[in-house]
């Protein structure tokens, strides 16, 4: 079985809002990033993420953005099975709809078919799931739904 998942949330701003709230690192940082983003999310790029959850900053590989549609990332697969590292590929669509509404729709795959690889795939899928519902309430209504939460 091909270990990867798919996450979607509608936001009640125009795309381009919501495209800025992730390629922005100071707009992440406010709402997802509980330990802080650094670097434009731009293609051809490495950019840091730092979580309280998780402390230590990630690298994030900037494989391809196409501005206000899509933006596709690497980074270490959440696996604690050992051997040699690997990567997982996430990919970040925005559709605009009706009344300057937007899709943003969130997969990732990769993970090796394994215990470790499985329970990293459900790990990452709540987590991104939780980045969609943060995102929602801090630019609808100016809420930080993870202030506070992991410290």
């Amino acid at each position: 079985m091909e270990l990867k998942f798919k996450v979607s949330a509608r936001i009640a701003r125009p795309v381009q809002d919501v495209f800025e709230a992730v390629a922005d690192p100071a707009s992440l940082s406010a709402y997802f990033t509980t330990g802080g983003a650094k670097g434009r999310l731009k293609t051809g790029t490495t950019v840091t993420w730092d979580f309280a959850d998780f402390p230590g900053a990630f690298p994030v590989e900037v494989v391809q953005v196409e501005d206000n549609r899509k933006i596709v990332l690497r980074w270490d697969a959440n696996d604690s099975g050992g051997g040699a590292g690997y990567k997982t590929v996430v990919t970040m669509t925005f559709e605009p709809l009706e009344a300057e509404r937007t899709l943003v729709t969130i997969s990732e795959e990769g993970w090796r078919e394994t215990p470790e690889g499985l329970k990293g795939s459900y790990d990452n899928c709540g987590g991104w799931m939780q980045m969609l519902c943060a995102m929602k309430a801090w630019i609808e209504h100016g809420i930080n739904l993870r202030e506070g939460m992991f410290k």
